[in-house]
């Protein structure tokens, strides 16, 4: 969805320039996000669970990890404000998002079931519904409350992001009536576990909901009438808020995350006991600071005035496209690897340390960024409407 913050130009027309933060942020946390794909093509036989079992994960693989936390609650909060920007890019017109929204959640949850799913395992025996999946739901919830007065929204999306950690003590068995739901909402696991096609709910919808509800009420944020340094203001107080909190309710084991931490033989394995954080469903302390980051880093990226800022925003201008393009990159390179050097770690193909998994994702950032930029070329110059949807 296009980041668009509306302009008028010299003769009173209404056109949609790009807010480049926004962009910027969609494409670190893209190459963020392919690092930590390549770890699970190359680096699968070391595994890890979230929250991570920290007896068996070395540092170097928890910071990398740790890493790919920012993703998911990244793109659903920009999302809810590019809901917004989109209707709202002529202020003298404003438009209803709902529409939009629900072509581009159907869209979104088609490419999950038909396109992405085949591009993990290369094979058709789980469907897996993920983040692609967590987004579309979060999109078709969006809109169907789009109506609400923004007031009533943000609460609703607090209470949510605060409160859901309250339910995790319920839990249905597969046989009671709840369970899909359940399944879907909160819980991560199978809907459907036997058969030929077997249906696994990898992201727990209901918080990301929240997030999405946060996003689009954010509006005075990334309004046309707050101009730049009010904005990074805002900006900056909300991510210094958000980790303050995260510091007190999560140093305190107070509330917001199920493991709480616990000392470690030194400062290193402290801090990853501190930050080993619940993201299926993504608990509150996960959801404080990965946002809380972000916040500040818009702040960051909004005075990024370089080159390696033009790269970050070439990246996030088709996130779609470099989504789908890197997963079926890395299938066929993750094949012709195996096919010429074999298995090494039982059935899997694997290098040995993180540092060729970083290696080999900076190589892919190299390659990548041509067809990506050619891409994003063609979408800004076409006038096809199915293009604005990569």
């Amino acid at each position: 969805m296009s980041a668009n913050q509306p302009i008028n130009t010299l003769d009173g027309a209404v056109k949609a320039k790009r807010i480049s933060s926004i962009d910027m942020m969609r494409g670190a946390v893209m190459l963020i996000m392919l690092l930590d794909h390549v770890r699970e093509r190359f680096y699968l036989h070391m595994q890890v669970s979230d929250p991570m079992d920290l007896s068996t994960t070395s540092w170097e693989l928890f910071i990398s990890r740790f890493a790919a936390h920012f993703c998911a609650p990244v793109f659903v909060f920009l999302t809810g404000v590019s809901a917004w920007l989109y209707a709202n890019r002529n202020p003298l017109q404003p438009r209803s998002a709902r529409e939009f929204l629900i072509k581009r959640a159907l869209f979104l949850i088609g490419l999950e079931i038909l396109v992405i799913n085949i591009s993990w395992m290369g094979n058709y025996h789980t469907l897996w519904l993920q983040v692609i999946w967590v987004i579309g739901l979060s999109m078709l919830t969006l809109a169907a409350l789009i109506n609400l007065p923004r007031p009533i929204m943000a609460l609703l999306g607090f209470a949510i992001v605060f409160g859901h950690n309250l339910l995790t003590p319920i839990q249905f068995m597969p046989n009671e009536w709840g369970y899909s739901l359940w399944t879907i909402l909160h819980d991560r696991g199978y809907l459907i576990a036997d058969g030929m096609l077997k249906v696994k709910i990898s992201y727990p919808a209901l918080p990301w909901m929240g997030v999405i509800l946060l996003g689009y009420a954010a509006e005075p944020i990334f309004s046309k009438s707050s101009i730049t340094s009010k904005r990074q203001r805002q900006l900056l107080q909300l991510g210094i808020g958000c980790l303050v909190l995260f510091i007190v309710l999560r140093g305190g084991n107070i509330y917001g995350e199920t493991l709480p931490w616990q000392m470690g033989n030194n400062l290193g394995e402290t801090l990853m006991s501190v930050f080993n954080l619940t993201k299926y469903p993504p608990s509150l302390s996960f959801l404080l600071i990965t946002l809380g980051v972000m916040f500040i880093a818009l702040v960051g990226f909004e005075r990024l005035n370089n080159q390696f800022g033009q790269v970050l925003m070439t990246f996030g201008s088709v996130p779609m496209f470099f989504y789908i393009l890197h997963l079926y990159v890395l299938l066929l390179l993750y094949g012709i690897s195996k096919y010429v050097f074999g298995a090494n770690h039982g059935e899997l193909l694997g290098v040995d340390n993180m540092a060729w998994v970083w290696l080999i994702a900076l190589s892919l950032i190299a390659l990548l960024y041509y067809p990506v930029k050619r891409f994003s070329a063609y979408k800004q110059a076409s006038q096809q409407a199915w293009i604005k949807y990569l």
